[in-house]
Formats: C-alpha cells, structure tokens, sequence
C-alpha cells in the first residue's frame, strides 16, 4: 500500500560509480523520507555525496540498488523519458550557479519549463509575469541576467522552478554566490513558499542557513544522519 504522507520516500539506496576496474561506493545504503510540506535541509562537507543525493532526488541520476518513490510514484527503474517528464511536471530547481541562459530574457528564462512541458503560449505568458510579480521583478524581465545582481538572478531561478507548478523544489546552495542581504531575502523566499504548501529540499554547507529549515539531516562520507 503506497503511503500518500510522503513527497519523497528513499529506502536502501546505494550508489555507485564503476570506472574501468574500479567501483567507487558514493552513497552507502541509506533511507530518507520527507514529508509533503516539509523544508529538510541536507548538510555535510565537500565530498560526502550532497550533489550525488541531490542529482537522484531530481532525477537527474539513478541509484545502484534501492528504492525511490516521489509523490507515490515509484521511479527506480523507469526510462529517461519517463524520467524527464515526472522530472518536468514535479520537481522545480534552484541552483547556486543560477543556471539561467544569458542570451535570452529572464521572461524567457522563466517561460522555459512550460515550452518543455507545451502549455498554451498565452497561459505560460500570464504564468511567467506572475511569478515575476511575485518575486519583485515584473519591470526586469525583459533584461538579460547579467544586467541583474546575483540576487536578482536567484528570484528569477526560483520563479523558474515555480512555473510548472511542481510539488518539490531542490535547492542546491541557493544562497552560495550571493552577499547576506541578498541570501536573507532568498530564504525568506524559500520560508513563504514552504509556508504555502510547497516541499522543499535544500542543500547546504551553512549551518546558519540550514537552521531555516523545519528538519536537517547530514550526510558524511556518504552516510546519512538524522
């Protein structure tokens, strides 16, 4: 019977990388669950596997062995078009580095997911100048990101995520390149969404950052700790 409580339900993953003869073990046979609702912060040093979880997480890699089950679906063993499509409708991303495409308009930038997933021109349009009302950017969107603050670039990354409507945003380091005026303001974000409902995974060196959240778990050399 599949358990409805949980937005992601991780059990005995295990990951590895196998480079000609060598098997390198990144992940050693952990679970983690998170409730619908919750903000978990992930910490842990550089090299402890945060990207690797985050990169399965977001289905953007697979585990060895394992279970994954994201919003009572159960993912392990699906295809890269399955894959890219549950990738699509339900999880958004927030990365440190921004990911934004310099040549085009951050209304473009925001528009992006709806174009992959085919919504209709005029409601992905409205959509995209609504989130960046929301995010206090509505008079920049027509810019390029790098006529925006690193701040600035971050609202416009979380707008993004925000576009399909998914039901998980993963943010990796979202406050990393930015000053601590502009990280305040970005979790503060983060708070407000997590308040209207939305789950939220973040990945995290700062302490200060991840006390935030209503949860933290720590990884250490590919272990996880509750």
């Amino acid at each position: 019977m599949k358990n409805t409580e949980f937005a992601i339900d991780l059990k005995n993953i295990c990951k590895e990388y196998v480079t000609e003869d060598v098997i390198t073990r990144v992940l050693f046979d952990f679970s983690l669950s998170v409730k619908k609702g919750e903000f978990v912060a992930i910490t842990g040093p550089s090299g402890s596997g945060k990207s690797t979880l985050l990169n399965i997480l977001g289905l953007l890699d697979t585990t060895t062995t394992g279970t994954y089950i994201l919003n009572n679906i159960d993912v392990t063993d699906l295809t890269e078009d399955q894959l890219s499509d549950i990738r699509n409708r339900e999880i958004g991303f927030v990365f440190q580095s921004y990911n934004l495409l310099k040549r085009s308009s951050v209304l473009d930038n925001v528009l992006l997911p709806a174009i992959y997933l085919g919504t209709d021109s005029k409601i992905r349009v409205a959509r995209a100048i609504e989130l960046l009302t929301s995010v206090g950017l509505k008079e920049q969107m027509y810019k390029r990101p790098n006529q925006l603050s690193g701040g600035q670039q971050q609202r416009v990354a979380i707008a993004r995520a925000l576009m399909n409507r998914p039901a998980i945003i993963l943010a990796d380091e979202p406050t990393g390149n930015l000053d601590s005026k502009s990280g305040v303001d970005i979790m503060n974000i983060l708070k407000q969404l997590n308040a209207q409902g939305n789950t939220i995974i973040m990945i995290t060196h700062d302490k200060n950052i991840a006390s935030i959240a209503t949860r933290a778990v720590t990884i250490r050399d590919g272990r996880l700790y509750s």
